[in-house]
């Protein structure tokens, strides 16, 4: 959604400078006539990109190559864009399109998209190294599982309550079906580890480790405290956890 809502956004822009500027030849029409025909096109545009992009990324082998989604996009989209060119052109331009045919519009059409298609996987690219620096950097399976109310939330740890798991997160916890040695597994790429056989933590959800009575305690970021068996503390320990 936030994809889709970024490239309407880069649509809109690009048209108002294409407009303005009157690219390719439009210099000679008003200025609502221009801002009609770009405003069209490249929103129009950007809504079959957004399309074309739901649906390449069923395939998970293109999931981490972003270089060749952008070409699949491309080569998808150029065609039909030329072709809505090619009829808008005719309506709204009739005069000079007499002597212009479809396939002369796809060299500029095929400019503008790779142009279009950079600059929108080039913004996504920045959002998403500028926005969780301190996140994960490969995909964690057990993320998928978090339920809709905790999505995008950050995980401080895991906690088993019978048949069921306690997320605690940055925006709250809540509670999902699972087992805590099957989650475990899932949560590769993050770190962290056990801490008691009834709790996994993530080492940046901790604030303060406090040891007294034998026995010691973490505290997270959202205040839970969280305990440390005896069983695994001398392996926290030598990992410097406390």
């Amino acid at each position: 959604m936030l994809r889709n809502a970024r490239g309407l956004g880069i649509g809109a822009l690009a048209a108002l400078f294409l407009s303005f500027s009157g690219a390719f030849g439009t210099d000679g029409a008003p200025i609502a006539l221009r801002l009609a025909y770009w405003a069209g096109l490249m929103i129009g545009g950007s809504a079959m990109g957004a399309v074309t992009i739901s649906l390449i990324q069923r395939f998970e082998i293109l999931e981490t190559r972003p270089w060749r989604q952008g070409l699949l996009i491309v080569a998808i989209i150029t065609g039909p864009i030329a072709l809505m060119v090619y009829f808008a052109s005719t309506i709204m331009f009739p005069s000079s399109s007499e002597t212009v045919t479809f396939l002369t519009y796809l060299p500029q059409v095929l400019i503008i998209t790779m142009a279009m298609t950079a600059l929108n996987y080039a913004t996504e690219q920045r959002q998403q190294s500028t926005s969780s620096p301190d996140g994960p950097t490969e995909t964690v399976r057990f993320l998928s599982r978090f339920p809709a109310k905790l999505k995008g939330a950050t995980l401080l740890a895991v906690e088993a309550e019978d048949h069921y798991l306690r997320l605690h997160t940055d925006r709250g916890s809540d509670l999902i079906l699972m087992r805590l040695a099957d989650a475990i597994v899932e949560l590769e790429g993050i770190e962290g580890a056990r801490t008691h056989r009834s709790w996994w933590v993530a080492k940046a959800g901790i604030v303060e480790a406090a040891r007294g009575d034998g026995r010691a305690t973490l505290t997270l970021k959202d205040g839970t405290r969280v305990p440390v068996s005896r069983s695994y503390a001398a392996g926290l320990r030598d990992a410097g956890w406390f």
